[in-house]
């Protein structure tokens, strides 16, 4: 039997009141997916926490500006992809500090993409300067 692969996207604009909307997408999917709620869950804040960086650093909150979320599900995993326009940023040139040490000195930053690789299996991103960013997160789907 042949693969089925399956397709979504949604595109809001660039707003912390879209998170709702955002969350709603990926928890459809999920279900489509045939995820167990614990795995929608860590997938939904996944998502939730790379949106909310796009809207807060890379678009500085403007409006105008739109969040594009894909996601795609095969026989072996679930592939959600975050593209935007705005200010890019290298994730290997955020210090990796102690989790302990970010925390006590309530440090602002560093943390989202920490948890973004503890809740995915794979996360890359990728920069073409002037053009787009794109954070593809990918969840293994565990057979029962």
């Amino acid at each position: 039997m042949a693969a089925i692969e399956r397709a979504f996207t949604l595109q809001v604009p660039s707003s912390t009141e879209n998170l709702a909307l955002i969350r709603e997408f990926v928890t459809t999917v999920g279900q489509q997916a045939g995820l167990t709620e614990a795995e929608i869950g860590k997938i939904e804040l996944a998502v939730d926490e790379a949106c909310a960086n796009v809207i807060e650093h890379a678009y500085g909150h403007d409006e105008s500006k739109e969040v594009i979320i894909r996601a795609n599900i095969d026989d072996d995993s679930i592939t959600f992809e975050i593209v935007d326009t705005g200010k890019g940023f290298d994730p290997n040139k955020i210090a990796q500090e102690e989790l302990e040490k970010l925390i006590q000195d309530r440090k602002d930053g560093g943390l989202g993409m920490r948890l973004i690789k503890k809740l995915m299996d794979e996360v890359q991103y990728e920069i073409v300067p002037g053009q787009k960013n794109e954070l593809r997160m990918i969840k293994r789907i565990r057979k029962a």
